[in-house]
């Protein structure tokens, strides 16, 4: 017998790299040993103390139990002490913090909270494909902001039409930025909190790889504006700062009203998270932070050693300023997809075409700064051995 599946389930995107994996599989099978820089998985576990922390919290009968609905009291009130200690922010634990089953969860809740059929969604392109996902599932509209090397990766507010600005709810921003890697300025942090209040927009900022930040620079979170709470939330996830990709634990930050409508619409699916998980989360943002210094560390030596090796190949491009990710542009003669497909075949060394993540990101693939500095080293001899740069 077949059921047919909702409008909502029929609206849903293409995986687009979903047909990348298989073909990496396939190449895999045949016993090649593959270089795989297309992924944004954290290759490096989670720092010791935070996984003790989950175990003796495991035992605990009190955690056994359903937790509070909307999150234990100890991981808002430690997310707002680590906002105050690490970006100089004050929220509200009560009222300002709403706990997520990762962040991806809530970017894709978000649309589904605020969005009506036809609604409009600004959002980046190229960009991270999961904001169209809760888009197409609350059948709104998206608009697409492209962004550009001239411009910094960042979006031009002013090509936006007016009409478009007048009927847009929602606008998706994310900085440090997937997959571009480029960082927000506070001038342009400004220009976006006070864009979205004149146009009566929801702001939510993607501050996923926030800890993320190179050249002694540590990416800003929007809330250091002070108007930002007015204008909407950011979503922060534990993920890539703690090596915590797995534990599926993250956070909304800001309004206050933005805040009571995603714990009343997560009333209705979760009851939180296991109160174990909670406080190993605890655990990371109140302990030292040591080691998410000695992470970022680690991601600059390999983008520095990815970007030298490319350099003395001859592929040229600007070294990104944070997330872990590297954002290169493609050879002439080729499309990202083409490109990607010639690199696993021949040097069987894996990057994810930027075409993925929208039409402006045509031009360029990604590539993740996930293996040792030896594997990206040969990564790179690889791709010279095939006489494509000169």
């Amino acid at each position: 017998m077949r059921f047919q599946a909702s409008e909502a389930m029929k609206r849903l995107p293409t995986q687009f790299f979903s047909t990348l994996v298989g073909k990496v599989n396939h190449v895999i099978a045949q016993g090649h040993d593959v270089i795989n820089l297309g992924q944004g998985n954290p290759d490096q576990p989670t720092p010791p103390h935070i996984v003790k922390a989950l175990q003796v919290a495991a035992e605990n009968p009190l955690h056994h139990k359903y937790p509070p609905f909307q999150g234990r009291q100890e991981l808002k009130e430690a997310v707002a002490a680590w906002y105050e200690k690490e970006r100089g922010v004050r929220v509200d634990p009560g009222d300002e913090v709403a706990i997520l089953f990762g962040g991806k969860a809530g970017l894709v809740e978000i649309s589904n909270i605020f969005l009506n059929p036809g609604d409009v969604c600004l959002v980046p392109d190229p960009g991270y494909p999961d904001y169209w996902s809760g888009v197409a599932m609350a059948g709104g509209k998206m608009e697409m902001m492209p962004l550009s090397a001239e411009k910094g990766f960042l979006p031009d507010f002013s090509r936006i039409e007016r009409e478009t600005a007048r009927q847009a709810k929602l606008m998706f921003l994310n900085y440090p930025n997937n997959p571009t890697g480029a960082v927000a300025s506070s001038a342009f942090i400004e220009e976006a909190v006070e864009y979205c209040l004149a146009n009566d927009i929801l702001l939510v900022h993607d501050y996923a790889y926030g800890a993320i930040g190179f050249d002694g620079q540590t990416p800003a979170s929007f809330l250091s504006h002070p108007d930002m709470k007015q204008a909407g939330i950011e979503i922060y996830t534990l993920s890539k700062t703690y090596n915590m990709a797995g534990w599926r634990v993250g956070f909304a930050i800001g309004n206050d009203e933005v805040i009571h409508q995603i714990n009343l619409y997560q009333d209705h699916y979760f009851v939180s998270l296991f109160g174990a998980v909670q406080m190993a989360a605890v655990e990371a943002l109140s302990a030292s932070q040591q080691c998410v210094h000695e992470l970022v560390n680690l991601y600059e030596a390999r983008r520095n050693a990815l970007y030298r090796s490319l350099h003395r190949i001859g592929w040229q491009a600007k070294p990104t300023k944070g997330s872990f990710f590297a954002w290169l542009p493609v050879p002439e003669g080729f499309s990202s997809a083409s490109f990607a497909d010639v690199l696993l075949q021949e040097a069987h060394v894996v990057v994810a075409p930027g075409i993925g993540f929208g039409e402006c990101g045509e031009g360029f693939v990604r590539a993740g700064l996930l293996v040792d500095e030896h594997r990206l080293e040969e990564a790179a001899a690889r791709i010279h051995r095939m006489h494509i740069f000169k």
